[in-house]
């Protein structure tokens, strides 16, 4: 009798651990392929495969940002980028540049976040090479959003000149790229455009507007800039190139905001805020003729 009993414990045990296991690695009906939910975060993280104390990171950033949306909001951001490769960045430090186009209390649990951009990630990626990537966040980076096509989320397109992850190779160590964001007035999503040139945008793949709440209309906040990250207490990474802000530095051309039939549209100057956390070691030239210079030699430890 005892020994059904246990038997009995054992059975009842095992399933109700099975059901908890299948209910945390569930299948996509569509896909077949488990739906990951990864906490992460560009601005925070820069890596959606970290679930660890955010406290043990330092991040600089050299940017422009809007924050004064015209009635009905901000439709879409774009530019045009140089990348470079990076070989003193290590596998404790990122270096990267972007466009963010964000919506709701910043690091609430309602924020919403696209981000699209080039970064050189050693830990991730294995190499010091500049890769294209794109990320997104639901709510405000805690379990809500991926990087790359790391989850359901970003929808590529057949025919895409670049896939989110793939190696930049610049000529000479230097080269350029161009990107928007921006929502479709034809359906409502957000969609990504690439082209090595300005002129010769063409579409990788869109974040469906189902994916947001705030996002889902529009957005109230544009940043374009660099970014940097290493463990707290370890010297930060170059930012851009390496070199101070100037003409022989890395850029951001072509800065414009996007409307809904996604021609671009020059933001006005004033509406315009520069921010650089750290000048010792970074910094972001004055807006000029649609452009900016940023970056810095890093070395930074707090």
């Amino acid at each position: 009798m005892l020994q059904d009993v246990c038997l009995a414990l054992l059975i009842v045990i095992f399933l109700t651990n099975h059901e908890a296991t299948a209910s945390i690695n569930h299948v996509h009906s569509n896909t077949g392929v488990p739906s990951v939910n990864l906490t992460s975060s560009l601005s925070m993280a820069l890596d959606p495969r970290e679930s660890v104390d955010e406290s043990k990171f330092t991040k600089h950033y050299a940017r422009y940002r809007v924050d004064e949306p015209p009635a009905g909001g901000y439709t879409g951001a774009m530019a045009t980028l140089d990348f470079y490769s990076s070989p003193s960045t290590n596998a404790r430090q990122l270096t990267a540049a972007l466009i963010w186009v964000s919506d709701g209390k910043p690091y609430g649990s309602d924020f919403n976040e696209i981000q699209a951009g080039w970064v050189v990630d050693p830990s991730r990626y294995g190499d010091n090479k500049a890769h294209f990537f794109v990320y997104w966040t639901a709510d405000g980076y805690r379990s809500v959003g991926c990087y790359n096509l790391d989850c359901n989320g970003f929808v590529p397109v057949n025919g895409a000149p670049i896939t989110p992850g793939d190696a930049l190779e610049p000529a000479h160590g230097q080269a350029k790229i161009s990107f928007k964001i921006f929502k479709n007035k034809e359906d409502g999503d957000w969609w990504l455009h690439f082209g090595y040139g300005v002129n010769n945008f063409r579409p990788v793949g869109f974040w469906p507007k189902s994916l947001f709440t705030y996002l889902e209309d529009h957005a109230e906040l544009i940043t374009w800039g660099g970014f940097t990250k290493c463990f707290r207490g370890n010297a930060c990474p170059p930012m851009g190139n390496g070199q101070w802000p100037g003409k022989n530095s890395a850029s951001f051309q072509n800065v414009q905001l996007v409307g809904t039939n996604g021609q671009g549209y020059v933001p006005p100057v004033w509406t315009l805020d520069v921010y650089a956390d750290n000048k010792k070691c970074y910094q972001a030239s004055t807006f000029l003729d649609d452009m900016f210079y940023y970056g810095g030699p890093g070395g930074c430890v707090n």
